[in-house]
């Protein structure tokens, strides 16, 4: 084991807590308030379902900003795993003294550069299409925002803890609305209503092969849209502007891959929750795939959803490119053209 574990769990959650004093509080209130109670529950430990304790939650709040005003400036530490300390982006040379110790470690950039880390136990490491899968299970330090599934250096880093808070979450949001949607088929397909615990387990487990599906589906696309795509994602200033060519290399990467594996394996359930999973941008992008989802209901021999996805990934791929292009043609107005377009989708969407 790590010679100094409760030493690297500290420094690895500093840096979380560092990142999240930059970056939380540009959230909206709905969403922040939402975010910290699961963070609360995941750091005290309190089960799924279990109610939060009001005054405690309040109390951990405050403290909790008082923190972030307190480490806001400090620089992200290095983990002490030689004398030197190795830098926190440095993950592949983190996860080299790692993985053999049965922990993996995973850091980087989200959605408006946001830095993201985590370390936790690692359930296994496995080789899909040339690209390194890691599996991650408990989480000893985490910041507040918890991707289930993300590229990083060119692996595939998965967090069944947050797949699994994601998927409760959803559940317990659901309970209060309507039941005949795609969420609920895919709750009644994982057999929630006869056991929770175990249609959770089920679900989780299909559910992060289409996670896994959806990033391979990511290195697919990257490879196609060369580095031009990640220099103008890496100099987008405009969070509209990259909403939108975050959403479009989405399409791309699930017309690519999971969707048509999805369709080929007849994963009903996931297709579901892939469909439950659609809204906003994304939504609003790609409206034949809902009218072809509910043709397809109740009839899955009907080739129209396969026929649209099939001709899917040409589309998106052609409107990456115009993204790419249409940027690059004037990079200091790049954004403002993005948004132009992320306020009239008329020539982007399917």
């Amino acid at each position: 084991m790590v010679e100094n574990l409760s030493a690297l769990i500290d420094t690895v959650q500093k840096n979380c807590t560092i990142a999240d004093a930059r970056h939380a509080r540009d959230m909206t209130m709905c969403t922040f308030l939402l975010e910290m109670r699961e963070y609360y529950r995941w750091e005290m430990e309190i089960p799924y379902g279990a109610r939060l304790p009001r005054d405690e939650l309040g109390d951990w709040l405050n403290a909790r900003e008082s923190l972030w005003d307190a480490v806001e400036e400090e620089d992200f530490a290095p983990l002490p795993l030689n004398p030197a300390g190795i830098d926190p982006f440095a993950a592949d040379d983190i996860n080299r003294a790692l993985i053999p110790q049965g922990l993996v470690y995973s850091s980087g950039l989200g959605h408006f550069r946001k830095p993201h880390f985590v370390l936790a136990e690692l359930k296994r490491a496995e080789m899909r299409e040339g690209v390194q899968v890691l599996v991650a299970g408990c989480e000893y330090a985490r910041d507040l925002i918890a991707p289930p599934a993300a590229m990083r250096d060119g692996a595939i880093f998965l967090r069944m803890d947050a797949v699994r808070r994601l998927l409760w979450n959803k559940y317990e949001e659901w309970q209060w609305k309507e039941r005949d949607t795609a969420l609920g088929r895919a709750f009644a397909h994982y057999g929630f209503e006869h056991d929770i615990e175990r249609g959770l387990d089920r679900m989780a487990e299909a559910e992060s092969e289409a996670m896994i599906l959806h990033e391979i589906g990511e290195a697919r696309a990257e490879a196609l849209l060369g580095e031009d795509w990640n220099t103008m994602l890496g100099q987008l200033t405009s969070r509209h502007a990259e909403l939108l060519v975050r959403a479009v290399r989405d399409h791309l990467a699930d017309s690519l891959v999971t969707l048509p594996t999805l369709l080929e394996r007849e994963a009903i359930g996931s297709l579901h929750f892939y469909l439950a999973n659609l809204s906003g941008l994304r939504r609003a992008l790609f409206p034949a795939l809902p009218q072809a989802y509910e043709s397809w209901l109740g009839t899955p021999a009907n080739t129209g959803f396969a026929e649209l996805v099939a001709r899917a990934g040409s589309h998106w791929l052609d409107a990456a490119r115009q993204l790419a292009s249409t940027y690059h043609r004037d990079p200091l107005q790049g954004d403002a053209r993005l948004d132009a377009l992320a306020g009239d989708l008329a020539g982007l969407k399917l």
